[in-house]
């Protein structure tokens, strides 16, 4: 089990990972797979709880690599979300309507991508 505590939001998280895979009758379709894995989480944020249940098809048989892949996969996304903040001040974006908040963030991620692979000639 894990517990985060992060702006007035606190997530505590527990992981299940099952290996038998006996019961699943299409696990020969899937190439690769051992196991399938269950994060369960209770989020409390501003005194209401709630609790999700989220589902993985793995390659993994380890509980704790599963974990630590599992968060590791959100520092990711975290921390994508912060470069783009920064950079294009996303948090602040007004585009609402239709298509133009999934247009944009396409947009935002081409111009990061360029930007990475940009290589500067001195």
């Amino acid at each position: 089990m894990t517990t985060d505590a992060d702006h007035g939001r606190i997530e505590e998280r527990t992981f299940h990972l099952f290996t038998n895979l006996n019961w699943l009758e299409q696990v020969a379709e899937w190439k690769g797979i051992t196991g399938i894995g269950v994060v369960e989480a209770k989020i409390e944020k501003n005194g209401k709880a709630s609790f999700e249940r989220r589902y993985y098809i793995t390659s993994l048989n380890c509980i704790d690599k599963f974990a630590k892949d599992v968060r590791g996969h959100w520092g990711i996304e975290n921390s994508l979300h912060w470069v783009l903040d920064v950079a294009f001040d996303e948090d602040e974006s007004t585009r609402r309507k239709g298509n133009s908040p999934a247009n944009s963030a396409i947009l935002r991620h081409i111009v990061l991508n360029l930007l990475k692979n940009e290589k500067t000639k001195k």
